[in-house]
């Protein structure tokens, strides 16, 4: 890898033509300044500059090293002046989020945002799924987080992570000791079900629909819209359902309800990062958008698909 230090020094010689000088400008001694041009040489595999009678002068190497150097030393000043003012970056961060798995996953994910950047205040409201989208449009939230894709051209997405969807009994119910069940076996039973715009249901509708079971064919004995009372009233022995498994994790290491495999099916779902595709750099928008994947939260990330 090579070291900026001697591409610094290679440019200011370069532009003196003149060890000595170059020393005295870096605040260098001269043998310090051979060393460097003579190792860099030695690294690049070419003789940069010559001496003849009239003094110092570029190879033809050297020539063509001159414009990358420039270049280099340039990047290398904008990421540390990036880097830096990151530091400083202070404002309000809204992200609406619609979906339940990501309301497990995000406010963990801001509490570290938090920490890495103090002067940025996270607020995330509740929003109905429909209503992302706009509120990003309106400017009413900087980034969303949805359970399915965007058609919308004004919006760009990123996957946030992926969500597993778990079929939940009582633990008395008489499934609790089976391995699995067969599809065609939920028509036996009450499901307690997401309302229409949920992500939840419309992952188990399309798996269902490949075995040809459509809602009509489901005993649904309630309708809720929110996960944790679904998991509740299941627990209570009301009925069957399928949530995401970061809702249910709790009452499943307690005991109150029990996971089961349904075969065939393929219960998992993608979340997303939504941002406006147009329109100013706002610091902490962009600054979220890019932590979301830093290496230090890929355990964070991990956990809805091993199971929380």
């Amino acid at each position: 890898m090579i070291d900026l230090q001697k591409i610094e020094t290679f440019l200011c010689a370069a532009e003196t033509l003149n060890f000595s000088e170059t020393a005295k400008q870096l605040h260098l001694s001269q043998p310090t300044v051979s060393h460097q041009i003579k190792t860099l040489e030695q690294e690049l595999g070419t003789i940069l500059f010559e001496r003849s009678g009239s003094g110092l002068h570029l190879t033809e190497s050297g020539q063509l090293l001159l414009p990358w150097a420039r270049r280099l030393m340039h990047d290398s000043a904008n990421l540390q002046a990036m880097m830096s003012s990151l530091q400083e970056v202070a404002g309000e961060l809204r992200i609406a989020c619609s979906t339940t798995a990501g309301k497990y996953v995000l406010p963990q994910l801001a509490a570290r945002f938090r920490i890495r950047y103090p002067g940025i205040q996270v607020r995330i409201p509740a929003c109905a799924s429909e209503k992302v989208a706009l509120d990003l449009l309106e400017g009413e939230a900087h980034l969303g987080v949805m359970s399915r894709e965007t058609a919308d051209i004004n919006l760009e997405m990123q996957e946030f992570f992926h969500d597993t969807i778990k079929l939940i009994v009582p633990e008395s119910h008489r499934w609790a000791a089976r391995k699995s069940i067969e599809p065609a076996e939920l028509l036996e039973e009450s499901m307690i079900m997401r309302e229409p715009t949920s992500g939840t249901r419309r992952v188990v509708l399309e798996e269902l629909a490949k075995h040809d079971i459509s809602l009509e064919d489901l005993n649904v004995f309630l309708e809720l819209g929110n996960a944790e009372a679904i998991v509740r009233t299941v627990a209570d022995g009301y009925g069957v359902a399928f949530v995401s498994e970061l809702a249910a994790a709790y009452p499943l290491e307690r005991g109150s309800i029990v996971a089961i495999p349904v075969e065939g099916l393929t219960l998992q779902r993608k979340i997303y990062m939504v941002r406006k595709r147009i329109g100013e750099p706002y610091r902490p928008r962009d600054a979220f958008w890019s932590f979301v994947h830093a290496p230090e939260n890929a355990d964070l990330l991990e956990l809805p698909e091993k199971g929380i």
